[in-house]
């Protein structure tokens, strides 16, 4: 993906947007994966779990998130676990992206493609997935719970359309 990036993609995007200098052009920043694991605060097991699953998934350890505030209701307290993320950057980044539209998108149940409205107006673009077992890493028979994930693509373009062009090249299955 790096090198289908510098060879084809930057010449397309410099093509189609007319860039003047190479560093217009956008490119792939990084990627943050979230699971939120709200049954952590009964069970830490759970939490030991998913980051396990996450840490399968990504080829990184992943790093726990912390409440912010306490909620009563929930039996939360300012502090605890409640979820856990990583984030990828250059080789890492480029090869769970591969395995992501090419394995585990298409194995996502009643996939209709990627909401190309997603994106935060600043060139970041963000999808959620429901089951973190489409991922080949992940042994269905060895999983306790099915998570979901949430996934940000950050990139440096600055507008939307930019950000989106960058994405149909590296082949996002964006509905129309």
């Amino acid at each position: 993906m790096k090198t289908r990036y510098k060879k084809e993609i930057r010449a397309k995007l410099k093509k189609d947007f007319n860039y003047s200098n190479e560093m217009q052009i956008p490119a792939l920043d990084k990627i943050v994966i979230n699971m939120g694991v709200g049954e952590a605060v009964a069970d830490s097991k759970k939490l030991k779990s998913a980051m396990d699953a996450l840490a399968a998934i990504s080829g990184q350890k992943p790093v726990a998130t912390k409440s912010r505030k306490s909620i009563a209701q929930f039996k939360l307290r300012e502090g605890m676990a409640v979820g856990c993320k990583v984030t990828l950057r250059r080789d890492h980044m480029y090869e769970f992206l591969d395995r992501l539209v090419t394995i585990a998108l298409p194995r996502v149940k009643d996939f209709r493609g990627l909401n190309g409205k997603s994106f935060d107006g600043n060139g970041n673009y963000a999808m959620g997935i429901k089951e973190h077992i489409v991922f080949p890493e992940i042994n269905y028979d060895q999983i306790d719970q099915i998570w979901g994930m949430d996934i940000i693509v950050c990139t440096t373009a600055r507008t939307n359309d930019e950000a989106k062009a960058l994405l149909k090249e590296f082949d996002f299955p964006f509905r129309n």
